[in-house]
């Protein structure tokens, strides 16, 4: 096997797997006489730790993605990989841009983790292409990640929060629910958690406002520029790919990262608006607009971090992973984010 991995430390929050474990998955997936060819890790993400396999008996490679050990999971990210793996029938809006699960596997018999793989997907990664665009083309490309996150939006759920649960019946339960859990995480690594446990306060305190959103809907919890692929040589950016979307949540679009994202500077981003309306209606009167900016936040997804922008629509940050807490977690920890987690890093400050 030729085996590529990222240079890490020791102690990194992403490890890597041997060879050997990584042919004992293969051969748990497709079988005892599976060979595998090569085995190329890839960059561009902070969690799992993903590699590319090209097996002997296959043309096109598949995808490995392997969760953290359960031990070395923060408490608001219990299981991502497995709430992506049931959001699937859910996200079938959007089916024909994602991969395909091909195998799975949750006993961590294997490798002691859990596990998938998936399809390979054509494209090349967004943040590689976008900028040699023109700037006059970037309002397509933002106004295709309006439609998807639009379509996402429009499934309603049994509750708010994670997708796998447990679900609460009230949307201000869930955002107190993950932003205490944050504040333990924050906690457990030695860190001062106060201004989230103000934030749990503020939310609990404006509860009648957060409430006012009664139909839980289907969050991406993590779409933007590095979750997507583009096409080659087309003429404008065009998706042809959507990846990692093991941050779902149901909740208020109006706490989606794309919504957050898509307001984050005034250019051609907000032509996610002209196709993802309904997040933008949510600020449509002054109720409304308090309950996004005012003492009570929006949805803190696991690793969510206060914004704070007076006078814009955008309370909390959704997305998981992308969130400076999450970050400061992750370096407390020891972890390498490498290419893709600078970008996530970045992104937020």
């Amino acid at each position: 096997m030729e085996l590529h991995a990222i240079e890490r430390p020791a102690n990194a929050f992403q490890q890597v797997l041997t060879e050997r474990q990584i042919l004992a998955v293969a051969r748990r997936a497709f079988g005892p006489n599976t060979l595998v060819r090569s085995a190329m890790e890839l960059g561009g993400g902070m969690y799992n730790t993903t590699y590319r396999l090209g097996l002997a008996d296959r043309a096109e490679p598949v995808i490995l993605r392997v969760a953290p050990e359960p031990a070395r999971q923060f408490r608001s990210e219990r299981e991502l990989m497995r709430a992506e793996y049931a959001s699937v029938p859910w996200l079938a809006p959007i089916a024909d841009l994602m991969p395909r699960v091909l195998a799975s596997d949750f006993t961590q018999s294997v490798i002691g983790r859990d596990w998938m793989i998936q399809s390979f997907l054509p494209g090349v990664p967004a943040p590689q292409l976008l900028g040699s665009y023109p700037k006059g083309t970037h309002s397509a490309f933002f106004r295709r990640i309006g439609k998807i996150a639009a379509a996402v939006h429009a499934v309603a759920g049994p509750w708010f929060g994670p997708i796998t649960g447990p679900g609460h019946t009230r949307w201000s339960e869930a955002v107190v629910t993950s932003l205490h859990l944050i504040a333990e995480d924050v906690e457990s690594c030695g860190l001062d958690a106060a201004d989230l446990r103000k934030a749990a306060d503020a939310a609990q305190a404006g509860a009648q406002v957060l409430d006012e959103v009664a139909v839980p809907r289907l969050l991406t919890g993590d779409l933007w520029t590095v979750n997507t692929l583009l096409a080659g040589g087309a003429p404008v950016p065009t998706i042809c790919g959507v990846l990692d979307m093991d941050r779902t949540w149901w909740g208020d679009p109006e706490a989606d990262w794309p919504t957050r994202m898509a307001r984050a500077k005034q250019d051609e981003r907000l032509s996610f608006f002209e196709a993802c309306p309904g997040a933008r209606g949510h600020c449509a009167g002054p109720v409304a607009a308090a309950r996004v900016r005012g003492a009570a936040p929006r949805r803190a997804a696991p690793g969510a971090a206060p914004a704070r922008q007076p006078g814009r629509c955008t309370g909390f940050l959704s997305g998981g992973g992308s969130g400076v807490v999450r970050a400061r977690l992750l370096k407390v920890k020891g972890a390498s984010p490498g290419r893709g987690g600078a970008l996530r890093v970045d992104r937020v400050r």
